[in-house]
């Protein structure tokens, strides 16, 4: 890409979201462009190049559009890294939030792209290439899809509630996973129904459009909780960790649900 061919830097938040949405859509499109075929591989190492390969066609694109929007704005180079980050403007980039699905011929997957100032979301873009489907919140400004408003669910009884939660990572240390599993069998008495996949985004995409209840998560990166919980508090939604705490980068839990129903699910999570 030439200098030429940049966006200009943008003034207002409002500008820099619209500029941001046109940039991770035109990535999104080369990555829709590798989807169809199963890849396969037989070891660790062909799965971590396939997921390399994917990862690099999009930031490849996009990361010289995003930091020519915001030239002051440093970039996280790790997504899967999760904690505070240091003060200033950062963007959190997942180039393929959900690239096992892809790489397995399955359609949940995404490009997102989060303004993070002082640790907290300004800004998201959450677009979904296979469907076109484009998900978008500023702070103080509302949560859409493809500019129509989005609203948490208004539901009152976790009985009543389909919530969801994502799979620890590989690598996970086991004292989480055992945490990951005992959480989904307390909601397995509690809820109506749960969902257990990946990728995270787009289940809090889900619940900011009204769709799920609720979603937890123990640990987690970054980038794939910052895009879902600006959508999810800006479409009504509450975010605390699975105790009830204020929720931060640093924070060992997450949870986001519907504000009727956050009461229950803290005190399904914290048996």
């Amino acid at each position: 890409m030439t200098e030429s061919t940049l966006t200009p830097a943008a003034t207002t938040d409002a500008e820099l979201l619209t500029q941001a949405e046109i940039a991770v859509r035109a990535a999104g499109s080369a990555l829709r462009d590798r989807f169809g075929d199963i890849a396969t591989y037989r070891s660790r190492e062909e799965l971590m190049g396939a997921l390399a390969a994917n990862d690099d066609t999009v930031t490849d694109l996009l990361r010289p559009r995003l930091e020519a929007l915001r030239p002051g704005a440093r970039w996280v180079a790790e997504e899967l890294d999760g904690g505070a980050l240091p003060e200033g403007e950062w963007w959190v980039v997942d180039p393929a939030e959900g690239n096992i699905n892809h790489l397995h011929a399955l359609p949940e997957w995404a490009v997102t792209a989060t303004l993070v100032r002082d640790n907290q979301p300004v800004l998201t873009v959450v677009h979904l290439p296979l469907t076109g489907q484009t998900y978008t919140a500023l702070t103080g400004a509302g949560a859409y899809l493809d500019g129509r408003p989005l609203r948490v669910s208004a539901t009152t009884d976790l009985g009543l509630a389909i919530v969801a939660t994502s799979q620890a990572r590989p690598d996970e240390d086991t004292t989480v996973v055992h945490r990951v599993g005992s959480s989904i069998t307390e909601m397995l008495l509690d809820a109506l129904v749960v969902r257990v996949a990946v990728p995270a985004t787009l289940h809090l995409a889900n619940m900011a459009a009204g769709r799920i209840d609720a979603f937890w998560q123990f640990a987690g990166a970054r980038a794939d909780l910052l895009p879902g919980a600006l959508l999810v508090t800006e479409a009504g939604g509450r975010i605390s960790t699975t105790d009830g705490r204020p929720w931060t980068p640093d924070s060992d839990s997450f949870l986001a649900t519907a504000p009727g129903i956050h009461a229950a699910a803290v005190t399904t999570l914290s048996r």
